[in-house]
């Protein structure tokens, strides 16, 4: 389940609803979407985009994308860690930034120009997007894994606009297991 962290407030969201009230105002979805016995451990890229095409032809139609992929990141990636070093620093992109987390997880931290900087960490069954010209970065959680779909506006993909002297080296990008939340929720966690 998703959990939006505000560092700069010491505040978590960690209730979907709440979840999807928060994002609304900035232009991000965030849906929860089934990934138990839907598909299998080991399934295809394929199988995934089979398992899932209802939902990815409704963002389609939603978001004008026209293609849809499955992007799978894992410790043994190669160049996993230049891969990584383009998404860290605080950018753009020229089209809605899409994901579905099938396994694993990350965090986007968004940058709004009409509010604090949060960070959204998603896991198996989230689904977010990133509105076009949004200030974030993203980072993946320790055990450096993700599989996700993404869909597309344009077939050939977007490439990040850094913003100079972006706020990216300021936050953290740790991925907050259940006990950090429970720390918050009890008022015995320290404030990031």
């Amino acid at each position: 389940m998703a959990r939006i962290r505000i560092q700069d407030e010491g505040r978590e969201i960690s209730d979907p609803q709440q979840i999807s009230e928060f994002l609304a105002p900035f232009g991000i979805w965030y849906e929860k979407w089934e990934v138990e016995g839907r598909i299998g451990p080991d399934a295809t890229d394929a199988e995934i985009l089979t398992a899932y095409a209802p939902e990815v032809e409704r963002l389609k139609a939603r978001g004008g994308f026209v293609t849809a992929d499955v992007i799978n990141v894992k410790p043994e990636t190669p160049n996993l860690d230049v891969m990584l070093a383009k998404f860290k620093k605080e950018h753009t992109h020229s089209e809605d930034e899409v994901r579905f987390t099938v396994k694993g997880g990350g965090v986007f931290h968004i940058h709004p120009h009409n509010g604090p900087v949060f960070a959204v960490q998603v896991e198996a069954g989230d689904l977010i997007n990133v509105p076009r010209g949004t200030q974030h970065w993203f980072d993946l959680c320790n055990d450096r894994n993700i599989r996700c779909i993404r869909l597309f506006q344009d077939s050939s993909g977007w490439s990040p606009e850094y913003i100079d002297g972006g706020v990216h080296e300021k936050y953290d990008a740790l991925c907050l297991g259940p006990a950090y939340i429970n720390q918050v929720a009890m008022g015995s966690a320290v404030k990031l």
